[in-house]
């Protein structure tokens, strides 16, 4: 049998490129943490292996989650215990509740790190929490049926949309009171600000629409639609957003429609329809943005969206209504 010579320099090179696949990684990692509505669990799932691997026990119906500005720590609504439950990311142990006010549903934590805005659903009220030392800094009054929440990148705004109100009330976060409103389309759920703070999209379940605003005069741009084809128009209810961070791009979880609605973020247009799960409510990127993760409700699960490709890798299984997500590095 005749042998190949030994070639040290391809050994070398081999070497060199075995060593760089094992240092760069998995293209996307961390884990994403779903709240399970009607288990009063969070779901674990790993993003190497797109498997759950670890359910933890909350409080009941959790729903809005978001983390810290430094990933410690993990903000959960637990609505019907009427408490904002925070914990420790790295031990996964609840290690205090914060006083949130009645039936909390969306947060958002300001630049400070410290203020979290929460809506009160059944109060219309939004508590405004110090979350180091516990103390409620302030209620103030919104519409019916507070929902959605966002904080400016700027920290000079927090909003709160109103779901029988129809309207977006816009809180002056240096006094902690409403500063003015905003009419919008039928039921708003959810608001999100683009990254330098210039824009405000928000969603209304019942319209159907997704209206975008100029922070500054705090006047609409646009008023965007949703037409799938096959699928009722009466099923098209827009709740969660979620923007890239490169501002190229925007997504939408259509909800009953079982579809997430991708937008150019620059002109405004509808370029894609992806399908998922059935009652897709909110969206998640991962750390690296290459991912978006879709929480579906009815259908139990959660899909996993390649952003470049804009397709749907898998479906992983978590447990019964899951309604947030969050992704830690």
């Amino acid at each position: 049998m005749r042998r190949t010579p030994f070639q040290p320099a391809l050994f070398c090179q081999v070497l060199a490129l075995g060593a760089a696949l094992l240092i760069a990684g998995p293209a996307t990692a961390g884990i994403a943490w779903v709240s399970n509505e009607k288990d009063n669990s969070l779901s674990l799932i790993d993003m190497q292996s797109l498997q759950v691997i670890d359910t933890l026990p909350v409080g009941q119906r959790p729903r809005g989650l978001l983390l810290s500005h430094d990933n410690r720590l993990l903000y959960i609504c637990a609505s019907d215990s009427d408490r904002v439950q925070v914990m420790d990311v790295a031990t996964r142990k609840i290690i205090k509740e914060l006083p949130s006010g009645k039936d909390p549903e969306q947060f958002a934590l300001h630049p400070n790190d410290r203020w979290l805005y929460v809506s009160n659903e059944d109060d219309a009220l939004v508590t405004v929490i110090d979350t180091q030392t516990s103390e409620v800094l302030g209620q103030i009054g919104v519409g019916v049926e507070p929902e959605g929440m966002a904080v400016s990148p700027d920290g000079k705004w927090a909003v709160n949309t109103s779901e029988t109100t129809n309207m977006l009330h816009w809180i002056d976060t240096s006094t902690q009171t409403l500063a003015d409103n905003t009419l919008v389309d039928q039921r708003p759920r959810f608001v999100e600000f683009n990254r330098d703070g210039t824009q405000l999209w928000a969603s209304a379940e019942i319209g159907g629409t997704l209206t975008i605003l100029d922070v500054a005069t705090r006047q609409v741009l646009k008023t965007l639609t949703f037409k799938i084809k096959g699928v009722h128009p009466d099923k098209v209810q827009p709740v969660g957003i979620k923007l890239s961070a490169d501002g190229a791009l925007a997504f939408v979880a259509l909800g009953p429609a079982n579809h997430v609605a991708v937008i150019d973020a620059k002109t405004f247009e509808v370029l894609d329809y992806l399908l998922v799960g059935r009652r897709v409510w909110q969206l998640a990127f991962t750390p690296d943005q290459k991912q978006l993760l879709a929480t579906n409700g009815v259908s139990g699960d959660v899909s996993v969206i390649d952003v470049q490709s804009r397709k749907v890798l898998k479906s992983v299984k978590v447990g019964r209504y899951p309604w947030g997500v969050v992704v830690t590095p």
